[in-house]
Parts: structure tokens; sequence; C-alpha cells
């Protein structure tokens, strides 16, 4: 299993950070892309990941990361 750190980036060096800093994969995205499919935003290259991009399309596929993003956006 892949551990996760999700950063929601607000502006320079300003970020909400969820899970551990030893993670295996760090996705980073903007405040205002939250909302919008990872997908779409992985493809325009607003969407930044450090590790396996491989466990980065798994979690895509599984809904993991658009359910992250979701509560991310709740806060």
């Amino acid at each position: 299993m892949t551990s996760v750190q999700y950063r929601v980036v607000l502006g320079k060096k300003d970020e909400i950070v969820q899970g551990a800093d030893d993670a295996d994969l760090v996705v980073s995205v903007p405040l205002e892309l939250l909302s919008v499919d990872p997908a779409v935003s992985f493809m325009q290259g607003k969407l930044k990941s450090v590790g396996s991009t491989g466990a980065l399309f798994r979690i895509m596929a599984s809904g993991e990361l658009a359910a992250a993003f979701a509560e991310l956006d709740q806060r």
C-alpha cells in the first residue's frame, strides 16, 4: 500500500498538508483546483506529484484522490 501526503497550495510557502511527512507519494494542487477532476488538473500540468506515477494513477482511478480533495475542500 502506498502512503500519500496531500498538499493544497494556498500561496507561496503556504499549504494545507494532510498525511505523513515520509509518504511514498506527495500530491500538490492549487486551492482553486480542488473541485476540478484530478485527472484534468494532472493533464493541464496543475496537479504535481513526487513519487511513483503508477501510484498516482492508481489513486486517481480508485477515486481516492478525488475523495481526499473533496474532504480538503470542506475545510
